[in-house]
């Protein structure tokens, strides 16, 4: 049998490593800071465990609710922006 996967509509956020304010606000408590200065990483809580970010990963809500991160390449092959 073959079948195939339902379309589903996610809410994403590109880190860019100057938006910190914005993912903060995006993954509210499942997201949080992993050192200091130029050594600050950004790091999600995800079902799997914590996951660092790195610059120009996307941040994805799940249907339940769950986030996780995406590298940008699959992020583009996987996803289409919608039209609001």
């Amino acid at each position: 049998m073959r079948y195939r996967k339902k379309p589903v509509i996610i809410e994403a956020l590109q880190w860019t490593g100057t938006n910190i304010k914005e993912v903060m606000q995006f993954a509210e408590d499942m997201i949080y800071i992993h050192g200091s200065g130029e050594d600050i990483k950004l790091c999600v809580k995800t079902i799997e465990g914590t996951e660092f970010l790195k610059h120009g990963d996307y941040i994805i809500k799940g249907t339940k609710e769950e986030f996780y991160p995406c590298k940008p390449d699959i992020f583009e092959m996987t996803y289409e922006k919608l039209m609001e």
